[in-house]
C-alpha cells in the first residue's frame, strides 16, 4: 500500500496529510484503566501523541499536551480529550531548552497537583543523504528535542511522582536498525531506549516504572514533513506486514505501560513495528 506523494513544511499537520492518520478518534474504547490519573504527553498534538492522548482520556486520565506550534492540531486533540470528559491543558513551545521542559511539568503540577504518567514522544528528524549535508545546528537540535528533553522532563517530574507512576519513552525500530539517512534521529532513539533502561533500575526502588516503545514506520506528520516524496510514497512498504502503522495501533501499548495491567513491566522496550524485529 502506497501513500500519494506529498510534502509539508516542518513540523507538518495531520489535516494536510493524505490519508489523514487514524489516531483512534472513532475506534478507541476505554474501560477506566487510568481513572483519576494525570498524564503529560509531549508531541501530543498529532500522530502517536494524539492517539495516546485520546486513549488516556478515554481511560480516565487528565492530560497535559505539550506541542511545538501546531495550534490547530493541538486544539483538535484537546477537544477530543474534553469530549471524553477529561481535562486537557495545552502547553505550546519548543522542548529544546531545559526551561521549556520544566514549564511543561510545572503546568501539569499547577493544574493537576501531580504527574502520574510521563510520555516523551516529541521528536525531530530530517532525511539527509550524506553526513556533510547535516548542519551542526540540526545535529544538536535533534539531540536536544529527542533525548535531552527526556532527561529534563523526568528530572522535573520526579518530585511529583509517587509509587505506581510510569515514565514511557518513545524509541524506534531505528535504534537497532539505524537508517543511514536518519543518522542523528536513529542515534537519539537508541539513547532513549538505553536511558529508559537505566532509569528503570534507578527508579525501581521508588516504585516508578520506566519503559520505552519502539515503533516501526508509523504514518504521522513527521513523515511528509521530513522525508522526500519518493520515500513518503513507499513508506512502510518494506515491513513484513507491507504497510505503515497507524497511530491508533500504538495507543494500547502506551495504555498497558501506564496502567496496572503493566504493574510488573519495567525496563522493557516493546516493539510495534509491523514485523521488523528489534534486538
Amino acid at each position: 500500500m502506497n501513500q500519494p506523494k506529498q510534502q509539508q513544511e516542518v513540523p507538518g499537520t495531520q489535516e494536510a496529510m493524505t490519508p489523514i492518520p487514524d489516531c483512534g478518534e472513532e475506534t478507541y474504547r476505554g474501560s477506566g484503566k487510568l481513572e483519576g490519573k494525570a498524564a503529560v504527553i509531549t508531541g501530543g498534538d498529532s500522530g502517536i501523541g494524539r492517539a495516546v492522548a485520546i486513549a488516556y482520556a478515554r481511560e480516565g486520565a487528565d492530560v497535559v499536551i505539550s506541542y511545538l506550534n501546531e495550534d490547530a492540531d493541538a486544539r483538535d486533540t484537546a477537544r477530543l480529550v474534553e469530549e471524553a470528559g477529561r481535562r486537557a491543558v495545552l502547553v505550546r513551545g519548543d522542548l529544546d531548552t531545559a526551561a521549556q521542559c520544566r514549564r511543561v511539568i510545572d503546568t501539569a503540577v499547577d493544574q493537576f497537583g501531580k504527574v502520574d504518567i510521563l510520555v516523551h514522544n516529541a521528536a525531530f528528524q530530517m532525511d539527509r543523504e550524506s553526513i556533510e549535508e547535516i548542519p551542526d545546528e540540526e545535529w544538536e537540535y535533534t539531540f536536544k528535542v529527542n533525548i535531552n528533553a527526556m532527561f529534563y522532563l523526568v528530572k522535573a517530574a520526579l518530585p511529583h511522582m509517587s509509587p505506581g507512576s510510569s515514565v514511557i519513552g518513545t524509541s524506534s525500530v531505528n535504534s537497532d536498525m539505524p537508517v543511514p539517512t536518519l543518522a542523528p534521529y536513529s542515534a537519539t532513539k537508541a539513547a532513549i531506549a538505553n536511558f529508559s533502561a537505566s532509569l528503570s533500575q534507578l527508579l525501581g526502588e521508588r516504585g516508578i516504572r520506566v519503559n520505552s516503545v519502539a515503533p516501526g514506520p508509523i504514518w504521522t506528520p513527521l513523515i511528509p514533513a521530513t522525508m522526500p516524496e519518493d520515500k513518503v510514497e513507499s513508506f512502510g512498504a518494506d515491513t513484513p506486514l507491507g504497510r505503515p502503522g497507524q497511530p491508533a495501533e500504538l495507543a494500547p501499548t502506551y495504555v498497558l505501560l501506564a496502567s496496572e495491567d503493566g504493574s510488573y513491566i519495567s525496563g522493557a522496550r516493546i516493539a510495534v513495528t509491523g514485523g521488523n524485529p528489534i534486538l
